[in-house]
């Protein structure tokens, strides 16, 4: 029992021992200057992600701001050159196409077969960078000046924005749009 005793203490004194050592190495003010390092890169890291969703929150205003300006911009042409989706819907019923002609004159037609094949490929282009259009659902012919759609697409107002854009090509005197409207 003695024994058990002497050990029991001796172990006591041990772990006392051990615990000192642990502890001094690692001393309160060290540690307190450790956490306080810690506490401010996460502030400053805090900092940076607010102003980071400040700049996206910014960034966002900003595109929705030019988005909405270039709608009312497409909308603006669309109404002056009367391609709305309800002038398109009765022109369509009847005579079965939609035809507009630039407001200036350009002069003599075109007859040069080359200048026909670079505004057929001036318009195609343009159509193929509007998502919203079916680039290779829409046909199109270039004689003189006057281009041709034909195909089809899901709406009036894709027969309206189809037609702007070729108007929009340099070259070009008269677009005759003959675009069905699937209603998909």
């Amino acid at each position: 029992m003695r024994a058990f005793f002497n050990g029991l203490v001796l172990g006591l004194i041990l772990g006392a021992g051990a615990l000192w050592f642990y502890t001094s190495s690692y001393t309160i003010p060290e540690m307190l200057e450790v956490d306080k390092r810690a506490v401010e890169r996460a502030g400053k890291a805090m900092k940076s992600a607010q102003n980071a969703a400040e700049r996206a929150g910014e960034a966002l205003k900003s595109a929705q701001s030019a988005a909405e300006r270039a709608k009312l911009a497409l909308a603006a042409r669309l109404g002056a050159l009367e391609l709305r989706a309800d002038e398109i819907k009765k022109e369509m019923a009847e005579t079965g196409k939609v035809v507009r002609r630039r407001a200036r004159d350009l002069g003599d037609a075109i007859a040069d077969a080359a200048a026909d094949a670079r505004i057929t490929a001036a318009v195609k282009a343009k159509l193929a960078t509007d998502p919203e259009l079916p680039a290779l659902g829409i046909s199109v012919n270039t004689t003189a000046g006057r281009v041709t759609l034909a195909g089809a697409v899901a709406a009036p107002e894709l027969v309206g924005k189809s037609v702007a854009l070729a108007l929009e090509t340099e070259g070009v005197r008269e677009v005759v749009a003959t675009l069905q409207v699937t209603g998909k």
